[in-house]
Formats: structure tokens, sequence, C-alpha cells
């Protein structure tokens, strides 16, 4: 079964975009799997502090 995922453009900084590149590197990840990490770990500790965010399903299928 194949994984459903959005596809957007992203604009980091030269900085940043090198720091996570290495970070990456340093956990065998890639880059756009390092990111989206972060991020899941990074709404994981909002919810933790603020509650579950809620959805329905054409929250997630509407823009």
């Amino acid at each position: 079964m194949s994984v459903i995922k959005t596809q957007f453009t992203m604009r980091l900084d030269p900085v940043t975009h090198y720091k996570i590149k290495q970070i990456a590197a340093e956990e065998k990840r890639s880059l756009t799997n390092m990111i989206e990490y972060l991020i899941a770990k990074e709404i994981k500790q909002y919810e933790k502090n603020h509650g579950e965010i809620q959805f329905t399903d054409d929250d997630l299928y509407t823009e």
C-alpha cells in the first residue's frame, strides 16, 4: 500500500539548510526524511503541551 503525502515548497536560509543536511547525514536519513522527522517531533511536543490537534477527513483533503 502506498503512503499518501502532500507536497509543498519550502524555503530555508542557507545556514539552516546546511545544518539540517549535516544532521541528516549523521542520522543516515535523507534531507526530506529529516525535515519530516523534526516536524513530527515538534508537533508531538506541541500536542503534549497544548492537547491533541483534532481534524476530520475534510480537513485533510480540502485546501
